[in-house]
C-alpha cells in the first residue's frame, strides 16, 4: 500500500499517520488526537506550534472510549 510522504506538520505518535487540518485551525479551536504514545504526541504538537508560531494548550485524555490527547489552539 502506498502512502504519501510525511510533511512536516503530521502527526504520527503510534507510527499512524495523523492529519491535522492546521489550516482551518482558529484561537479557541480543539481537536482530539487518538493515540497511546501521548508523550511523542505532545512533542509533536510543540514542534508544529513552534513552526506555525502558534501556542497550545495540551490535555490527555479519554473520549468516546479512545485514549488520546486533545489540543485547543491558544492566543
Amino acid at each position: 500500500m502506498y502512502q504519501k510522504p510525511m510533511k512536516t506538520d503530521d502527526l504520527n505518535p503510534d507510527k499512524i499517520k495523523v492529519i491535522v487540518g492546521w489550516d482551518k485551525m482558529v484561537v479557541g479551536a480543539s481537536v482530539f488526537i487518538p493515540c497511546v504514545d501521548t508523550d511523542k504526541a505532545k512533542t509533536q504538537v510543540n514542534k508544529v506550534a513552534g513552526i506555525k508560531g502558534w501556542t497550545f494548550e495540551i490535555r490527555v485524555r479519554v473520549e468516546n472510549d479512545m485514549f488520546g490527547v486533545r489540543i485547543w489552539r491558544t492566543v
